[in-house]
């Protein structure tokens, strides 16, 4: 068994050595990360196309591939980048195929151009199965919740099934060659839909009986008729579609628990009713059972090596198994079984005799051969035959035929219906003609490649189906690589071609009938090659003179040889001459006789045709005859074929110069050589010769074309050059001549000219004038515009300056206001501090005029009562009293000095109080006498302004009657002004924020004078305001600060004052 691994590789062979394992490997595809690494990328699905000659791949990485088995080639031909669920390769345009992916999205893409073709989206979950109509113009897509009817053609969506979330779909397919779609749901229920309309033709009976299976896959086969279902089960349901029962259940062994997939297996003789049915179950294994006869043919996979999921090819000739280790393996059917392909039971019986002495005694006996298969017996009576006795046993030996079949009885057949069954006609042929099917040796010649006498075949025979045009160029390959002959003769084309058309899908079984055609019924051809075979052509031209002579008189007297009426016959084998069931006819009596019978039916055609022949005289009519399709009998036509056969003397029967049939030998291929090797040599040689000189040809011809094109080229550029030199003489006098005309011109042109530019120059003139007027006048008005808006911008200003002087004047009061407030609070406060210290002092003053009364009286009672009191005593006493009253004239004297410093800070107060007033007084005379200051300046500025614009447009006047210079003019003066209103904005800006400082401050007053006037005028008000301003602002604050040191001296002379009580009463006490 070959393994092959494709790794990296984007293309490459399948298998290097074909060769089938004992158990019917064909090749094993594996497929590898990298060199390095041993994980292998698995693959998922994998899908036929319609031929069954290529399959596509998928893995779980995204690569798709296409496998062409018959060309034992691989190409990788898309990377989706994810998994793909589900593939179609059976599209209606055989290059496009149909991917499922894991995001839930269908592509279709080109396998040729690698071209995304179509992106269908739609489906939520993913898509399990893809089923094409047999037209490839829809598609119908399945998931486990919805089946999507889509358009192959425009690639749109057309229907969508939904279900019931409880019921869950299975599979929806359309049916082969039908236009019905089976949907298949969880609960085993089975619907029958019409694609057009989608009414619901029928439904499948669920089964009551028995247990239920929970159908999960489902096959029909080629012709619709029968349906398979199974699932979690080791029972099959085998449904009749047409008449929508139940027909059979098949229970397949003990071990199987679960059928996981249901697929049948083509047959070449089966008519689309298919009978073996594949059957994978849960343990891998994949085991082929015969329906009718439930016999188990034979088996694929093992518990080892299990198989995963399968396809069947169409035509039943290879089955490809996805492994559960992700490898492919590809399996050969008929090395698998020989039950397979195989014809059904012989419809000829034979009557033998069981005892000779009773002739009355006749026994029917049936071979029914080694096929499995129930036959459909046709109702015409089966006529039976008594065969002599003394028919030899080597002649029935000779008779026999592979596969059981007898070759005298398919000659009674043919007889007796003419044709073989359309049916079984492909393995009748294969039968008689005894093909060994040499699979290696066929192999071996196809290995070599396209023979170099074929590569052109297209140009000389074009055929439409590219696919028959590949056929033909494979098989006339391997015959002219198996002879050389047949790759210098030119009608071997023709005579293969109704073979490749026949056996298209089968190139070995084509190739070696037409093998076995040429070695039998082609005998002697190539004896005078190249020319015609001139021995069998009279072998022929005999047959028809001894049956026909007339015709032939006919031939020689228009000069018609048989070269002319019997080889085109012969070289293209009858299939330019008849239709497709006329050559199948004709080339089955020609299979069942002897190899002569070819040259019979030539002759017998040409006798058949006698009438339209013998009233043509021209050669040319005879060539158009027997090169186009004519009408025919061709039954007739066998008939007298038979006839000829039956009544020719042997002496000129072309039998006996032609040998019997002889099939091709088993395992490697005759050797021929009938023919003059020389000549193919020489020819072969030749060819060779004239390819090289054709290539050398090829290759001079070409220098010589570059030659003769660089000869030609400098030809052409000589007389280009020529050309180019009397053009330039032409054009020198030609531009001479149409210079003078020119110079002429250009004087007459000059003097009117001269007389335009006077003309213009007085417009311009004119132009000038009326522009500068119009300019002088825009001027005008631009100058009032700005004067107007001058004089609203002053008057703006001056009503701007009187609402800030009222509001400078209302501020001054409020703040006249305040100070009055605070003046009276503060007089308020003086005031009751003053009568608290007074009521301090006179309380004081009481109080020790009454200690005083007190200590006298306590003291004259002391001096009445202690009389006897000493001198010395009294005189100190009197000291202390003394002292006493010393001290109480100089507390007398401080409260005299206190009432009197009080009396004279009150007067103080009076006078500061009368200064301010002054000074508010003399402030206001000083901001008005600024006002009106400032009205002066500003009246005068004004005046200054007025006389220099006066004087600007005197000048401005002036400039303007100089013409030449007008725009220099305004631009000076836009200059001007713009020099003169910048320092202007300057100084306003730099100003502008002194001025709000000054007008947010709250204990000046220099708001009131601001105005928006000259530069100046502002600048004299502002200094001399800030000067009166300061100097007020410094007034008041000496005056405050001597309001704080009063309050200070008062304090503290509270404080002595109680510190001199204290004192006083505590020397009273002592």
């Amino acid at each position: 068994m070959q393994v092959t691994d494709i790794g990296s590789r984007e293309d490459g062979k399948i298998w290097h050595r074909k060769s089938v394992s004992k158990n019917g490997v064909l090749a094993t595809v594996i497929r590898n990360s990298s060199a390095r690494q041993t994980k292998t990328v698995r693959f998922l699905q994998v899908a036929f196309d319609t031929t069954g000659e290529s399959f596509l791949a998928g893995d779980h990485h995204g690569n798709i591939y296409v496998f062409d088995i018959c060309r034992n080639r691989f190409k990788l031909v898309q990377k989706t980048g994810q998994a793909c669920t589900a593939l179609a390769f059976n599209l209606r345009r055989t290059t496009e195929f149909l991917v499922a992916l894991a995001d839930y999205s269908i592509k279709c893409f080109d396998k040729d151009t690698r071209q995304l073709v179509s992106w269908m989206r739609g489906h939520e979950g993913a898509v399990s199965s893809l089923s094409i109509h047999s037209s490839g113009s829809f598609a119908i897509s399945t998931s486990s919740d919805t089946a999507q009817l889509w358009s192959l053609d425009t690639f749109q969506r057309k229907r969508k099934l939904n279900v019931r979330q409880s019921v869950g779909i299975q599979k929806v397919f359309f049916l082969p060659h039908s236009n019905t779609i089976l949907s298949c749901f969880s609960d085993n229920s089975i619907f029958a839909w019409e694609t057009d309309t989608l009414f619901c033709k029928y439904q499948l009976p669920v089964p009551q009986n028995g247990p239920r299976i929970h159908y999960r896959t489902f096959a029909v086969t080629q012709n619709g008729k029968t349906l398979a279902a199974a699932g979690r089960s080791n029972l099959v349901h085998l449904w009749c579609l047409d008449s929508q029962q139940l027909i059979r259940v098949i229970q397949m062994p003990s071990n199987v628990k679960t059928v996981r997939y249901l697929d049948f297996l083509p047959d070449s003789f089966d008519d689309g009713s298919n009978q073996t049915l594949g059957v994978l179950s849960q343990d891998g294994i994949m085991r082929f059972v015969n329906i009718q006869s439930c016999k188990q043919l034979f088996l694929i996979g093992s518990h080892e090596d299990a198989i995963s999921s399968a396809t069947v090819c169409p035509k039943g000739h290879h089955i490809v198994a996805v492994m559960d280790s992700g490898a492919i393996k590809i399996y050969d059917v008929r090395s698998l079984t020989t039950e397979i392909s195989k014809p059904p039971q012989p419809l000829l019986k034979r009557v033998t005799k069981v005892n000779i002495s009773d002739g009355s005694c006749l026994k029917m006996k049936v071979n029914t051969g080694a096929g499995q298969r129930a036959v459909k017996t046709s109702g015409r009576r089966i006529q039976s035959k008594l065969l002599p006795p003394s028919v030899s046993t080597l002649d029935d030996k000779e008779n026999d035929l592979p596969n059981g079949l007898s070759k005298k009885r398919l000659q009674a057949l043919l007889r007796e219906f003419g044709e073989y069954p359309a049916k079984y006609r492909m393995f009748i042929w294969r039968s008689l003609l005894r093909l060994p099917e040499n699979h290696a040796a066929f192999s071996s010649l196809t290995d070599k490649g396209l023979h170099s006498a074929f590569l052109c075949l297209q140009e000389q025979y074009p055929i439409k189906s590219h696919k028959l045009q590949r056929g033909l160029q494979r098989v006339l390959s391997a015959l002219a690589h198996w002879a050389a002959v047949f790759g210098e003769t030119d009608y071997v084309p023709l005579l293969a071609f109704p073979f490749v058309k026949l056996f298209q899908n089968n190139p070995l079984i084509c190739f070696e009938a037409v093998a076995t055609v040429i070695v039998n019924w082609c005998q002697h051809w190539f004896e005078y090659f190249p020319n015609p075979p001139l021995n069998v052509l009279s072998l022929a031209e005999n047959v028809l003179a001894h049956h026909d002579k007339e015709l032939l008189q006919h031939f020689v007297a228009c000069g018609v040889t048989s070269q002319l009426y019997a080889w085109p016959l012969l070289e293209t084998l009858f299939s330019e001459v008849l239709m497709r069931e006329e050559w199948l006819k004709l080339f089955d009596n020609v299979f069942s006789n002897h190899p002569s019978f070819l040259l019979m039916a030539v002759v017998a055609y040409v006798t058949c045709c006698r009438a339209p022949l013998l009233l043509c005289t021209d050669k040319r009519d005879f060539e158009y005859f027997f090169h186009h399709r004519n009408s025919l009998d061709i039954g007739a036509m066998l008939k007298e074929t038979y006839r000829l056969m039956d009544r020719t003397p042997a002496d000129i029967h072309p039998s006996s110069a032609l040998n019997d049939f002889e099939p091709l030998t088993q395992g490697q291929y005759p050797v021929f050589n009938k023919y003059p090797t020389f000549i193919v040599e020489y020819q072969s040689q030749e060819r060779e010769r004239i390819r090289q000189q054709e290539v050398e040809y090829l290759r001079e011809r070409q220098e010589v074309q570059k030659l003769h094109a660089e000869a030609v080229r400098q030809q052409a550029e000589f007389e280009a050059w020529y050309k180019q030199q009397e053009l330039l003489l032409q054009g020198e006098e030609q531009r001479r001549l149409i210079l003078q005309e020119e110079e002429s011109k250009l004087a007459q042109q000059r003097a009117r000219l001269a007389a335009m530019k006077r003309e213009l120059k007085v417009k311009e003139l004119s132009l000038i004038d009326s522009s500068r007027r119009r300019f002088l006048k825009h001027q005008q008005d631009q100058r009032r515009v700005h004067l107007k808006r001058l004089d609203d911008e002053i008057q703006r200003k001056m009503a701007l300056r009187d609402q800030e002087t009222a509001a400078a004047v209302q501020e001054v009061e409020v703040r006249q206001m305040e100070l009055d407030a605070q003046r009276q609070l503060f007089e308020q406060q003086l005031a009751r501090e003053q009568e608290r210290v007074s009521q301090e002092v006179r309380a004081e003053v009481d109080t020790r005029s009454r200690r005083a009364e007190a200590d006298h009286y306590t003291f004259q009672n002391f001096i009445l009562a202690d009389a006897d009191i000493s001198q010395k005593n009294q005189k100190m006493l009197v000291e202390e009293s003394l002292a006493e009253a010393g001290q109480m004239e100089v507390d007398a004297d401080w409260q005299a000095e206190v009432i009197k410093r009080l009396e004279e800070a009150k007067e103080r107060q009076e006078k500061q109080r009368e200064r301010l007033v002054n000074l508010g007084k003399q402030t206001r005379d000083k901001e008005d006498k600024v006002v009106q200051l400032m009205q002066e300046v500003e009246g005068k500025q004004w005046d200054d302004i007025v006389a220099k614009q006066a004087e600007r447009e005197d000048k401005r006047w002036a400039a303007t009657s100089v013409t030449t210079q007008p725009r220099s003019f305004i631009s000076q003066e836009t200059e001007e002004i713009e020099q003169h209103s910048k320092p202007h904005k300057t100084l306003d800006d730099s100003l502008n924020p002194q001025k709000e400082k000054r007008r947010r401050s709250p204990c000046s007053s220099r708001g009131l004078l601001y105005k928006p006037t000259d530069i100046s005028s502002n600048n004299q008000s502002d200094f001399s305001l800030d000067r009166n301003r300061g100097e007020l602002d410094s007034k008041e604050r000496e005056l405050m600060q001597e309001i704080r040191e009063l309050r200070m001296k008062l304090a503290a002379r509270a404080r002595a004052t109680d510190f001199i009580s204290a004192s006083a009463s505590s020397i009273h006490s002592h």
